[in-house]
């Protein structure tokens, strides 16, 4: 989440750069739209960005609870846009393809909405500790909470392992926080009680009530398979920790129509999944390894780079062990 606005296309051509090495056949359809939903409200805006953003001012003491809505979807410059998909890029293609595209669906509209419930709470009880109103007039705009909360996702389903951030190794375990304070101090038109937020709905999921109120309240999507496959996810039976850290186990579950093809087709070698990380870091070399003059560093998470390599050495290590 931001507050302040730039004015640039070259995030918007970073990103197109980006999709076209990816190859826009191999982003599942749920992730693509979002994807493709995020662009389109950049060019054509629901609202003027101050109308979009979220506050306790304007959202709780104004009742303009439409802003929830709108402020995820909604980006202050393009390269919060670029930044911002590039990482929703690579943890909608593992999640989606784990969860279904359905539940996934289901689970960025909570998490969409969510997190700005969650960030009002946090914004007025800051303000309530601090006596100081300046809280409750922060307006933030971004897709970088849910994202926060879908990293700590992806640490659930995908534990153990080492993430560098920004250089550092860091245990997959404390990754959000680690980044949460970092891209703060180095980024200071960032919300860091968006992105805390973020982080506050994650473990809401995974540790907390929310995944299991809402397979109750999709209750009407069981003929589909989602709730059955859902019931297992973070369970005993699961082979994952009920955390979102822990130690990688031997067994795995998919949802129904997401599971692993024996006879998956490989091109050159790769498989599909090792393609798209061949295109991603493609994609950065064409771009000489280095950030545009003038670029602000990537809003609240590790780069795509650093996300790749983790990648790398996940699987490395899951053959080992097989």
């Amino acid at each position: 989440m931001r507050n302040r606005q730039r004015g640039s296309h070259l995030g918007l051509l970073l990103l197109a750069s980006q999709l076209f090495q990816v190859g826009l056949d191999k982003i599942p359809p749920v992730t693509l739209a979002v994807l493709g939903l995020n662009v389109y409200l950049f060019l054509f805006p629901a609202a003027p960005l101050m109308q979009a953003c979220v506050s306790v001012q304007r959202a709780y003491w104004f009742k303009e609870w439409h802003r929830l809505l709108l402020s995820p979807l909604h980006h202050a410059d393009d390269f919060h846009l670029y930044f911002n998909m590039v990482s929703f890029l690579w943890k909608g293609v593992r999640l989606e393809r784990r969860l279904g595209g359905a539940w996934f669906l289901y689970l960025l509209s909570v998490f969409s909405l969510l997190t700005g419930v969650v960030y009002l709470a946090l914004e007025t009880l800051l303000a309530e500790l601090t006596q100081d109103q300046s809280y409750n007039m922060q307006c933030a705009v971004g897709f970088s909470g849910v994202l926060f909360a879908l990293k700590v996702i992806n640490n659930h389903y995908y534990p153990g392992g080492t993430t560098y951030v920004m250089g550092l190794p860091i245990s997959n375990r404390y990754a959000s926080w680690v980044e949460l304070v970092l891209i703060h101090i180095t980024a200071p038109g960032t919300s860091l009680i968006g992105h805390l937020s973020g982080i506050v709905v994650g473990l809401l999921y995974t540790v907390g009530p929310l995944k299991t109120i809402m397979k109750r309240c999709a209750g009407f999507v069981t003929s589909n398979g989602y709730t059955h496959a859902g019931a297992n996810y973070g369970s005993g039976t699961s082979g994952y920790s009920t955390g979102y850290g822990g130690h990688p186990r031997h067994q795995q579950n998919y949802a129904p129509n997401y599971a692993p093809n024996p006879n998956e087709s490989y091109t050159g070698g790769l498989t599909e999944e090792e393609q798209i990380e061949a295109a991603i870091r493609n994609s950065l070399y064409d771009r000489g390894q280095t950030n545009h003059r003038g670029a602000p560093p990537p809003y609240g998470f590790s780069s795509p780079e650093e996300a790749i390599a983790e990648e790398i050495r996940q699987r490395r290590l899951r053959r080992f062990d097989s």
